[in-house]
């Protein structure tokens, strides 16, 4: 079966860096955009980050823009969030997810929840002094 599994998520201070990374089984990697979602208790899961199956499309949400990094590995199946100049509101658990595109669309980043069809288990991610 699908299995997308998260890990690297720590207490960190604001203004340091963290790299999360994704790892897939049980799917043809290299078919799936990828993205990093995040939610807050209270709050609705939103998107993060996301990497089109080619790899040559990323798209972020404006709230990490110019902070975050997505990027993949399809050898090692794996997807990574490289987080830096981290804030206390970026604290929330973090999950990946994949979405399955044709190879004509295989420049696509789709950024709401419901076009991905799995899920991992989350991360906690908290920033904190």
């Amino acid at each position: 079966q699908v299995q997308l599994v998260e890990s690297g998520g720590v207490l960190v201070q604001p203004g340091g860096s963290l790299r999360l990374s994704c790892a897939a089984s049980g799917l043809t990697f290299s078919s799936y955009a990828m993205g990093w979602f995040r939610q807050v208790p209270g709050k609705e899961r939103e998107f993060a980050a996301g990497i089109s199956r080619s790899g040559y499309t990323t798209y972020y949400a404006d709230s990490v823009k110019g902070r975050f990094t997505i990027s993949r590995d399809d050898a090692e199946n794996t997807v990574y969030l490289q987080m830096n100049s981290l804030k206390p509101e970026d604290t929330a658990v973090y999950y990946c997810a994949s979405d399955w595109e044709p190879v004509e669309k295989k420049n696509t980043v789709v950024i709401v929840a419901t076009a991905y069809e799995y899920w991992g288990q989350g991360t906690q991610v908290t920033v904190s002094s």
